[in-house]
């Protein structure tokens, strides 16, 4: 089964206007087209799609896409470069995880601090407070 542009857009949720944006970039190498022009999208090309926004959702650039997806069209003899592209893009994921997870820790204290604050009615409690994630309060009051 084939898919217009329109209903790629709608299974996937990616906007029509990114896809052709990808097909003028040169990351949808593999899509088909009627006599007509218009693209046609197959079961196989929406699953290639997905990985493109997943990779793009990790950061990847543009370029790089562009790569992993010659590198899917020419077949066996480019698995262990697309192996080690997702090795890379896993650890990138994970240091960011890492980062993300260091700034929720900032955020939950940020949440209890002002909890506390609240509750208490004034952000005095805190003046003489150590020892705690971004305990710059006593230096910047209205951070």
């Amino acid at each position: 089964m084939t898919y217009t542009i329109k209903e790629a857009s709608d299974i996937t949720g990616i906007p029509a206007t990114t896809l052709r944006y990808y097909d003028k970039e040169g990351i949808l190498p593999f899509l088909e087209r009627k006599e007509s022009g218009h693209r046609m999208f197959s079961e196989q090309d929406l699953s290639m799609l997905r990985i493109i926004e997943c990779l793009k959702c990790t950061g990847m650039s543009i370029k790089d896409i562009r790569q992993y997806a010659v590198w899917a069209q020419m077949g066996d003899s480019t698995l262990e470069q697309r192996y080690n592209l997702f090795l890379e893009r896993r650890e990138a994921v994970m240091a960011q995880i890492k980062e993300l997870e260091d700034q929720l820790k900032v955020i939950d204290y940020k949440c209890k601090y002002y909890e506390e604050a609240i509750a208490a009615g004034t952000e005095d409690i805190h003046k003489h407070k150590t020892g705690h994630c971004c305990d710059d309060e006593k230096e910047n009051k209205d951070a």
